[in-house]
């Protein structure tokens, strides 16, 4: 007889799966150290008019899946109103069965809404009125909805010239006890190919308030704003990058190539990756003096349709997996920096699930004592976080590594709506962990078993990370 829909036990496949996730996962907090929610949203607990404005505003995962249906762009992005979208959606999910989005949509339903049935055609009119009703509630703000979900600590995305002064306000308030962090996200000044790249040096050196004339002002300038972004609490920078470079060059070598690019002019291929190379570099070495953590997110091959790239804009679900990212690159960038005795704590995405045995060799290259699982390989990324992508790197994590040391989930979303996917990780995790214990594959020790569903929950992030 087949289970029923998304019931208590959904995932939970045996009764040890049952009792590690009842029992210990579920009741951890959240730590999300990496999202794109808006710190002014959270500053000003903004109040959404409607399920479609908090729940398609900006998801391009849904966003792909309408396109996939034949829906027109206007239903999407377009001018069609918020209701006429949410059918449009609500059509779409109904034949999504297997992805992801149809389960987490319904946890988010069930969570937020109390929602207990299925969204579909037939129900989107009654689903489309109470959500609505809810969101109305005087709880179902931003930082109302964080705080339904038990999220204890984010790391927000933010570029070094941020003012950060949502942060500040933040911070300030005693009524919102959830810790609200910056995160460095440089690429602008690391992406040395795009034709912005002079225009935003500029804009780095006025807000750090250096005249940027040569590769040590852009340097200063940006030791000058990482000063600024750990005056906030900031200890954790992201790096979104097509690959991990490593072309070793000199100091004369990597600012001759800034400056052709400063002044306007092309620079080669092996230019890009020397000038990569070298402020990568840079930033490593100042990471693992401050003690900040460092992400590499890689792997993506970014705004793949041009006619839409040019009507939308970028992040509107039109990247997709960059496969043959250079893994002895990635190995050789991270000796660079461990040679010197400069490798921070590092933690590695690569969106190729084909990846995932090459991340796992390469960091036990890199372990040592000064942390617990000092590199990490993070959760499955973006088109990955599915079920046999949060799968395959648990299992690969096992097979070359210490699962028990796993820093975890993160949403990496730009919705208030999204901490159930820490629920939807933590069930595949501990049915995941029970089938290792129901195949005689590890013993049954519930004390044990228990404590590493909850450090893999919540407790190794916040040790990693220091929060």
């Amino acid at each position: 007889m087949a289970k029923a829909f998304m019931d208590r036990d959904f995932i939970l496949n045996s009764e040890t799966a049952k009792i590690l996730y009842h029992n210990y996962a579920a009741k951890m907090p959240i730590i999300d150290y990496h999202c794109h929610l808006i710190p002014k949203e959270i500053w000003e607990d903004r109040r959404f008019k409607n399920i479609t404005e908090v729940w398609l505003g900006g998801d391009h995962y849904k966003w792909r899946l309408m396109r996939a249906n034949g829906v027109d762009e206007k239903y999407i992005t377009g001018d069609a109103s918020d209701k006429e979208k949410f059918f449009k959606f609500a059509e779409t999910l109904e034949k999504c069965i297997g992805n992801p989005v149809f389960q987490w949509s319904h946890l988010e339903l069930r969570r937020f809404f109390g929602y207990e049935g299925v969204l579909n055609s037939k129900t989107s009119e009654e689903v489309w009125n109470l959500c609505n009703a809810k969101l109305a509630e005087p709880g179902f703000t931003a930082r109302g909805m964080m705080k339904m979900s038990n999220v204890k600590l984010v790391c927000t995305t933010d570029d070094p010239i941020d003012s950060l002064e949502y942060h500040e306000k933040i911070k300030a308030d005693e009524s919102f006890d959830i810790t609200v962090i910056p995160a460095w996200r440089p690429d602008k000044v690391v992406n040395i190919e795009k034709p912005e790249f002079a225009a935003y040096v500029k804009k780095l050196g006025e807000a750090a308030g250096v005249e940027i004339a040569c590769l040590n002002c852009v340097k200063k300038a940006l030791k000058n704003r990482m000063d600024f972004f750990a005056a906030h609490g900031c200890s954790v920078a992201d790096h979104g990058i097509e690959y991990a470079p490593c072309v070793p060059t000199s100091f004369e070598i990597a600012n001759a190539v800034f400056k052709k690019a400063y002044a306007g002019e092309a620079v080669t291929a092996e230019e890009i990756a020397q000038y990569k190379t070298y402020i990568l570099g840079f930033f490593g070495e100042e990471y693992a003096d401050r003690g900040w953590v460092m992400q590499l997110h890689y792997g993506c091959k970014r705004n793949n349709n041009e006619r839409m790239f040019a009507k939308l804009g970028p992040d509107t679900g039109y990247d997709c997996i960059l496969n043959g990212a250079p893994g002895p690159q990635l190995a050789d960038f991270l000796n660079m920096l461990d040679k010197e005795n400069k490798l921070p704590k590092t933690i590695i995405y690569s969106l190729d699930p084909n990846d995932n045995a090459v991340i796992e060799t390469i960091m036990g290259c890199f372990q040592d004592s000064t942390a617990v699982g000092k590199i990490q390989h993070a959760s499955a990324w973006w088109f990955n976080d599915h079920k046999d992508g949060m799968e395959a790197q648990m299992k690969s994590l096992a097979n070359e590594g210490v699962l028990g040391n796993f820093i975890g989930m993160l949403t990496d979303s730009r919705s208030f709506l999204s901490y159930p996917r820490h629920e939807y990780f933590r069930r595949i995790m501990c049915n995941l962990i029970a089938g290792f214990v129901e195949n005689g594959e590890y013993p049954w020790d519930e004390e044990l078993l228990g404590r590493i569903v909850q450090d893999i929950s919540y407790n190794n992030a916040k040790r990693y990370f220091g929060f």
